[in-house]
């Protein structure tokens, strides 16, 4: 996906359309920003499945992290924009699957 170095674009901070520079940001681990995510560890614990003595095959059957499944085959890419007056950086909502971004020239993958 080819994108251009600058665009002109609504500032919310600035409250007027400016020049922003556009940059790209690679998504976040899911492990990270969501701890209590299906099938995880900590969520176990909670709930008393992990953890303590005796019987520790308590699982029935694995989790869904353990299922094999299909990989996906592009990264998530979230796409910047640098407001050049203020300086303040806004993402947008949904990050753009794409196996590359060229902004301007530079490659990001």
């Amino acid at each position: 996906m080819k994108l251009p170095k600058e665009t002109k674009r609504y500032c919310p901070y600035c409250k007027k359309h400016t020049v922003q520079l556009i940059g790209t940001a690679k998504q976040k681990a899911r492990s990270a920003a969501h701890p209590l995510s299906r099938g995880s560890a900590v969520r176990e614990k909670l709930r008393g499945l992990r953890g303590g003595f005796g019987n520790l095959g308590r699982r029935s059957r694995k989790g869904p992290k353990d299922w094999k499944r299909k990989t996906k085959v592009t990264k998530r890419i979230t796409v910047t924009y640098k407001c050049k007056t203020c300086g303040k950086v806004k993402n947008i909502k949904k990050a753009i699957r794409s196996s590359r971004i060229l902004i301007g020239e530079a490659v990001s993958k």
